[in-house]
């Protein structure tokens, strides 16, 4: 199911953040949304991902939604690679491929992560894996990830710069603090 527009607006807070090694940049992640009503959790009924999971002994769990500009529904992706071969400028990678931890660990991981992980669609480290975007900052809204996602679990929306920096603390209403130069 896609991703609804309003996931990180009103009161919704990140529930973890993913930080880029070059010690700038980093992207949140945001609420699953697997199991509201009208979203289906597309993960959780797929055959290769449900037996990569049982391979690793691992739980599966609701993970959210990385990203904010843009953003893919971990709960939705099933590591289809699509996103990740389709971007001109290489944003994605396989996240396991850059730290091999659980997808809950991911999101809970604090320590900066290198932004070493593959951005080839076949190198992903098995089914559990997915697209994540490493370089959100780098994105130039062309929107090929978008339009090629078999689950729809990619939405780009550069307006939500906004909710980014609002869940920073950095958003600031354009010409707030600044002097009008008009006035006497």
């Amino acid at each position: 199911m896609p991703i609804k527009e309003d996931f990180c607006k009103g009161d919704k807070k990140p529930i973890g953040k993913i930080n880029y090694s070059d010690g700038e940049n980093f992207h949140w992640v945001w609420p699953s949304q697997a199991g509201e009503a009208g979203n289906d959790w597309d993960a959780s009924t797929d055959d290769k991902v449900l037996a990569d999971y049982k391979k690793h002994g691992e739980k599966m769990e609701k993970l959210g939604i990385t990203g904010t500009m843009v953003a893919n529904d971990w709960d939705v992706c099933v590591a289809d690679g699509a996103c990740i071969e389709a971007c001109p400028v290489q944003i994605f990678q396989w996240y396991r491929t850059d730290k091999d931890i659980s997808g809950i660990d991911a999101v809970k991981d604090k320590t900066p992560w290198p932004g070493a992980g593959t951005t080839e669609k076949e190198e992903r480290l098995d089914f559990t894996d997915k697209a994540d975007a490493i370089r959100e900052h780098d994105c130039i809204w062309c929107m090929a990830c978008v339009s090629v996602c078999p689950p729809l679990a990619v939405l780009v929306d550069q307006g939500n710069q906004e909710f980014h920096e609002k869940a920073a603390g950095t958003f600031q209403e354009l010409g707030s603090g600044q002097a009008n130069p008009h006035s006497h």
